[in-house]
């Protein structure tokens, strides 16, 4: 195993390695920034801090002259001994950190992020395209980042296009994730250093019943995967769709849902030697005997640790693409406020409409109205000149 070697800028003045004891940088797809957690012996004499760590000051660190790492700290913390632990987030985290109350009525989920970014002062980069236009969303004491997630999840359901979030030199970019070429092999006797693996089907439904429309005309459409359901036994999903979603919508949602919960659940852990391309959202070829892992997994999770020259990794890998999801409602609250309104207008229509008009009331006639129709009578009906 060759030794690897790192560098960490602080401030973008000080070279700090030689104080480093243990380097963790890690991510995972669940979350938009990668993070960094130094542990470092801080003192040169054991009387006084040999740098004065400050939090909100940037910190970059590099293996190898590669730069891995770019963001701010977050915090510091230290003993009397001067044993000090750094930790910082890159530029993405500040997603989690403001929360908001937004509506967005037709825009794609990337136009979303556009607009969310921009309102927040995060820097951007390449956004992709996201095509699916979500007809409204209203979400309410939300962080951004459950923002993002739910207009990528709306867009997940109706099309199966997957985009993730990465963060680049201080911008934040969005991407879709497509299958590509797999560049890492993680093999038994080679790279790997021990596995475990768990299978489950507590996640899987064999049925999904997708409920849309409004009471008057209720909109329903069922998928079914039969083969699943006699191996596993009938398990169902129910989901209310937007309420403005045409049937045809619908029944392609039911699809998508049926597609992404009739499978059986897959989670592996691998400790392997580090390879720094294998972090959350990349893909990596898994032969391991013993637990039979045998071809392509997405990495969910990563921890990579660099100590003494040594570059370790443990991956959290899965068969399925297991992106962050947040499922988009409107308030319980709203719903009924809605519906009595709209029960209130109909009965006042319906009440408006059948209530019978009094007759008016004959109007007095007067002695000139008299005088004129008695003139009428003599000319046979015509008005006098």
């Amino acid at each position: 195993m060759e030794s690897v070697d790192i560098r960490v800028l602080y401030d973008g003045t000080y070279y700090i390695e030689p104080l480093v004891k243990t380097a963790v940088w890690s991510g995972d797809v669940a979350q938009p920034h990668r993070t960094l957690k130094l542990t470092l012996n801080n003192t040169l004499d054991g009387e006084e801090q040999a740098v004065n760590f400050e939090v909100g000051k940037e910190l970059r660190f590099y293996a190898d002259n590669v730069g891995l790492f770019r963001g701010i700290i977050f915090e510091y913390s230290i003993t009397d001994r001067g044993d000090a632990t750094v930790l910082a987030y890159d530029e993405n985290v500040y997603l989690t950190k403001n929360a908001d109350t937004r509506k967005f009525v037709g825009m794609t989920a990337g136009a979303i992020v556009k607009e969310i970014c921009a309102a927040f002062e995060i820097p951007t980069g390449t956004i992709a395209s996201t095509r699916y236009v979500i007809p409204k969303l209203i979400l309410r004491n939300m962080t951004l980042w459950d923002m993002v997630v739910t207009a990528l999840t709306q867009t997940r359901k109706q099309n199966g296009d997957k985009f993730a979030v990465y963060s680049r030199e201080g911008k934040l970019f969005l991407r879709e994730k497509k299958d590509g070429a797999v560049r890492w092999m993680l093999e038994d006797g080679v790279n790997i250093l021990s596995a475990n693996r768990t299978q489950s089907i507590e996640d899987m439904r064999t049925s999904v019943k997708v409920i849309g429309g409004d009471d008057k005309k209720p909109l329903t459409a069922t998928e079914k995967d039969a083969t699943l359901a006699k191996k596993y036994g009938l398990m169902q999903h129910v989901e209310q769709a937007d309420s403005q979603m045409k049937e045809s919508a619908i029944k392609q949602l039911a699809k998508q849902r049926l597609k992404e919960l009739a499978k059986v659940s897959e989670e592996i852990t691998v400790e392997a030697l580090g390879i720094t391309d294998v972090v959350a959202g990349s893909a990596v070829y898994a032969f391991e005997s013993m637990t039979d892992l045998v071809g392509g997994f997405y990495v969910n999770a990563d921890t990579h640790t660099f100590q003494n020259g040594a570059h370790r990794m443990e991956v959290t890998i899965s068969k399925t693409d297991d992106l962050p999801k947040l499922e988009y409602e409107e308030s319980p609250e709203k719903k009924e406020a809605a519906k009595k309104a709209k029960t209130a207008a109909k009965k006042k229509t319906t009440k408006t409409t059948t209530k019978k008009k009094a007759p008016a009331k004959a109007k007095k006639k007067s002695s000139t109205d008299l005088f004129i129709e008695q003139i009428r009578k003599r000319n046979g009906g015509e008005k006098p000149l």
